[in-house]
């Protein structure tokens, strides 16, 4: 009975939105910038048929660096993310707290200098009672927070809260920072129901429209488990749109293609006996309607992803590269003539361990100062957040090394 109740509430909430939709303002395209076109430096034939898809050799080349983002005393760490600031800083968010959920749990903010590789002396952006009191309603928990830059320049910083019950029982708030994230102002809710505006959590990067405004990836946990879009106008949803559907596909992450094109890699949350395989959607119309396609043929073991598109073309992606577990964290590049996905540099690897002391490595999430260069973070056992920096250097060296397939035409080229 229980479950014919929240499905009329639902029914009611989306006739109610449809009735809302003229008088919105008319969608616009994807801002795009037409990437460089990819550099390969090619050898001769036979070095290109038998290249290693192992860790390069970066002779030359300074390897990542390796940094922890500060502790704060707290017993648990997670979801942490990354935005660049003007001057060429970056700025880190992440939750912590006794454990995941409870009600100690706070936003914490960091700064890390690229001069000296150390990071700031973390800070309180958001607490649960701050979060009641500028929200004006009970909060139970917070978490996942994820920053955006406005398109006047100023920083907006999205998080989940939950007045009951768990994750399902979620909203997005946000809170705007005139000054790169020194002071905050009071935290606004995101009403993306009409009605019931429940079960909307949010973890990846948004995308920026060309009239300015944000489209927000985000995932919906109640009853059903499928990502939603969300076009965000300054702390307003005025429009959302169904990525997938049933209960299958959560966490979407977006890469734009071009102005009406853009592809959604999900963390699945599948059957024992379906694919664990990385859920893939696709628009054609600006994110205005989205349809599920193949799976890119990627383990994934019910864990969250990240991506990222470099200034030449070249993609990246972080994630759990096996089907059960978080023992392995893997960085992997795509080919920019086949779409061909390969293994650049193996993160974490707790395989040989027993089960019982093998550590989780989770939620990644990666950023770019300039386009050229990746910053990932991500957490290392619930008890750090790990900080990798790749230089724009290592990564074409890593480009370089892919593999290329009889199919693409540089190979037909080198021949």
């Amino acid at each position: 009975m229980s479950r014919v109740i929240a499905l009329c509430f639902l029914f009611l909430a989306a006739v109610i939105g449809f009735l809302h939709i003229d008088s919105r303002p008319v969608w616009a395209p994807f801002a795009t910038n037409t990437p460089a076109p990819a550099e390969v430096e090619l050898e001769s034939p036979v070095n290109l048929k038998s290249k290693n898809q192992n860790t390069p050799n970066k002779v030359g080349i300074a390897n990542p660096i390796s940094t922890w983002l500060p502790e704060t005393g707290a017993a648990s760490v997670h979801a942490a993310s990354l935005i660049a600031l003007k001057d060429g800083a970056i700025r880190a968010f992440w939750f912590a707290g006794s454990r995941e959920g409870a009600a100690d749990v706070v936003i914490n903010s960091a700064v890390f200098d690229p001069k000296s590789s150390s990071w700031s002396a973390p800070t309180v952006v958001m607490d649960r009672v701050s979060a009641e009191k500028g929200l004006s309603r009970y909060i139970a928990k917070l978490g996942n927070p994820v920053p955006a830059r406005m398109s006047d320049g100023r920083l907006q910083l999205f998080f989940v809260t939950v007045s009951i019950g768990g994750w399902a029982g979620s909203s997005i708030s946000s809170v705007i920072s005139d000054d790169e994230g020194l002071t905050w102002k009071n935290p606004q809710r995101l009403i993306s129901s009409p009605l019931v505006n429940l079960s909307t959590l949010v973890k990846s990067p948004s995308v920026l429209f060309a009239d300015g405004r944000l489209g927000l990836p985000a995932y919906h946990e109640w009853i059903g488990r499928f990502g939603e879009f969300l076009r965000i106008d300054a702390g307003q949803v005025i429009d959302k749109r169904r990525m997938s559907s049933g209960r299958s596909a959560i966490q979407p992450l977006v890469f734009v293609n071009d102005a009406q094109d853009a592809t959604a890699y999900f963390r699945q949350t599948r059957g024992a006996s379906q694919a664990k395989q990385v859920p893939v959607s696709q628009t054609q119309n600006a994110g205005q309607s989205w349809k599920l396609t193949t799976d890119l043929a990627i383990a994934n073991p019910n864990s969250a992803l990240t991506g990222l598109e470099l200034n030449n073309g070249t993609r990246i992606l972080v994630l759990n590269n096996i089907e059960t577990g978080r023992y392995r964290l893997v960085l992997m590049m795509s080919n920019s003539k086949s779409g061909a996905w390969h293994t650049v540099e193996v993160l974490e690897d707790d395989e040989a361990l027993p089960d019982d002391q093998r550590k989780e490595f989770s939620y990644p999430y990666l950023m770019s100062v300039d386009g050229n260069d990746a910053h990932l973070v991500y957490t290392w056992d619930r008890k750090k957040i790990r900080h990798r920096y790749f230089s724009g250097a290592w990564l074409k060296y890593a480009q370089n090394q892919l593999p290329i397939l009889p199919t693409d035409p540089l190979y037909q080229e080198a021949k």
